[in-house]
């Protein structure tokens, strides 16, 4: 019988993620922790109600290093899930920090010093990989990590997935999750304006909760008999497949059908964002898929099944647009956190972030027929366009047939060179998950495994991470950035993004 310990169980996919390994015979105990905030304590008297004995409950922050390590004492497998998402980490970065990374450095530690250690998952996140558009909407695993501007989550995110592909340790995975369906998703994301974040062409894969509980309770499965030891140690991006490929702009759609609407019915252009969201379309998502079959929900059937589910919402059909506006979009679009408030506001560094100035905003259109959209075929056929087979892939400045193991010396030379810095090493053993140490373009030297650095996409820990964002000079630098920086940003632009008093957004003048 294993032993599993979990975190992130009060969240969408960890809830679903513990109700199917309780499914597993095999699985003798689940250890879970959750916050003492009082919101969970009636998640909690349910869980124990739920499963008896088979769960025991820990109570109080992940950031906590002696409560992680009573977590996972004894256990066979630590999944990370836990997380403080948008909008609630755009409200409280000290939130966001405490858990995302803090949380995981703490977790990360623990599994590390516990003995016998066991088997580590780090859910991670797709927003890692920054914005994306029409230019290039696949991504994959060793994609440059070009973190949005002001997007405190991911660059927390970011934080610890490098912590844990630095620790050394014996056995672990790094799953980045996509955008996720779960039914909660209307009633969610009416409380500010976040939904303006999203950007109309941008390339959103989508998978459910359901399936990505599924996806861990498979890995548990087939790993608890031996049938995966060659999944381990490498990255993997969550999603689910061409059935859950949209952009933007059809999963406003999909979302505004149930209440009898559609983008253009509800929305303006000019109230979303152009630039800095994040998404893509995984073009190697298929490696999960092919170890774990785990791609059930579609995500059209899935939009179907929240409106069975909450069959109040078809009673926005017999509400006129202009009072579900007035009611409800009319309060999200001038929320402090929504892209039009920030125009109507002058607010420089978020405007700048998102639309590149404050005249591009002013000057987009507010009719429909003006605006080119991905989805209606504009930038070239939108069926081919999702095709993985016609993917327009980014480099990643090396010879990828070649296992990393086989890359010699001089081609971690050349790939690092491609970064805009260089590789100190002055020999390579074939071991991709040994450190060796390498330099950037601003000349700090710094220890990684070429396992981080060409599959992960990970780089420079000062230039990268933490704040300032600084792509627009690093992309001067680092042709590996530069070609996807300049899909969204001229190659003029010179910001220094950076968080001010009061952790408010700004734009920072050059030393």
């Amino acid at each position: 019988m294993i032993k599993v310990a979990m975190t992130g169980v009060n969240g969408q996919m960890g809830r679903e993620a513990l109700r199917q390994t309780f499914e597993l015979e095999n699985v003798g105990s689940v250890r879970v922790l959750l916050s003492a905030k009082k919101h969970n304590d009636k998640i909690a008297k349910k869980l124990q109600k739920q499963y008896g004995d088979r769960i025991e409950i820990l109570r109080g922050t992940v950031a906590d290093e002696l409560l992680c390590a009573r977590l996972v004492a004894g256990m066979d497998y630590v999944i990370h899930m836990a997380a403080v998402i948008p909008p609630a980490s755009d409200a409280s970065h000290r939130a966001s920090e405490e858990c995302n990374k803090r949380g995981a450095v703490a977790m990360v530690n623990a599994v590390k010093a516990a003995v016998p250690q066991p088997k580590y998952i780090h859910i991670s996140t797709v927003a890692l990989y920054g914005n994306r558009n029409e230019k290039h909407p696949f991504g994959r695993v060793g994609d440059p990590l070009v973190v949005s501007p002001f997007d405190r989550y991911a660059m927390d995110k970011l934080y610890g997935e490098r912590y844990c592909l630095d620790a050394d340790l014996a056995c672990w995975a790094v799953l980045r999750q996509t955008a996720m369906l779960h039914p909660d998703m209307m009633k969610n994301n009416v409380s500010d304006g976040l939904m303006f974040h999203t950007a109309l062409n941008a390339p959103l894969e989508w998978v459910s909760a359901r399936d990505s509980g599924y996806l861990i309770k498979r890995i548990l499965e087939r790993d608890s008999v031996g049938e995966i030891d060659d999944f381990w140690k490498k990255i993997y991006n969550i999603g689910a497949g061409i059935k859950g490929m949209e952009t933007g702009y059809d999963t406003f759609n999909d979302g505004f059908a149930i209440i009898g609407g559609s983008a253009e019915k509800f929305f303006k252009p000019h109230w979303l964002a152009t630039r800095n969201f994040h998404g893509l379309w995984f073009y190697d998502g298929g490696e999960l898929e092919a170890l774990f079959h785990y791609q059930r929900d579609g995500v059209h059937e899935y939009w179907k099944e929240i409106a069975r589910h909450h069959k109040i919402y078809a009673l926005g059909k017999l509400v006129p647009a202009p009072l579900i506006d007035f009611f409800l979009f009319r309060r999200l679009r001038n929320h402090s956190n929504s892209p039009y408030r920030w125009v109507k506001d002058r607010d420089t560094a978020r405007v700048i972030a998102t639309f590149g100035s404050q005249e591009a905003a002013e000057a987009l259109s507010h009719d429909w027929k003006d605006y080119k959209l991905m989805a209606k075929g504009d930038f070239g056929d939108y069926d081919a366009m999702r095709d993985p087979k016609n993917a327009v892939l980014l480099s990643h400045g090396y010879d990828e047939k070649k296992p990393l193991g086989e890359l010699t010396l001089e081609e971690l030379q050349a790939a690092a060179a491609f970064r805009g810095g260089e590789c100190l090493a002055d020999r390579y053993d074939g071991d991709p998950y040994k450190k060796i140490t390498w330099r950037c373009h601003d000349g700090h030297a710094f220890e990684a495994s070429v396992y981080t650095v060409l599959k992960g996409g990970h780089w420079c820990p000062v230039c990268h991470m933490p704040t300032p964002w600084d792509f627009d000079r690093i992309a001067k630098s680092s042709p590996f950035v530069a070609q996807v920086w300049y899909d969204s940003h001229s190659r003029d632009e010179d910001y220094l993004y950076d968080y001010g008093k009061e952790e408010r957004p700004v734009i920072r003048e050059r030393k």
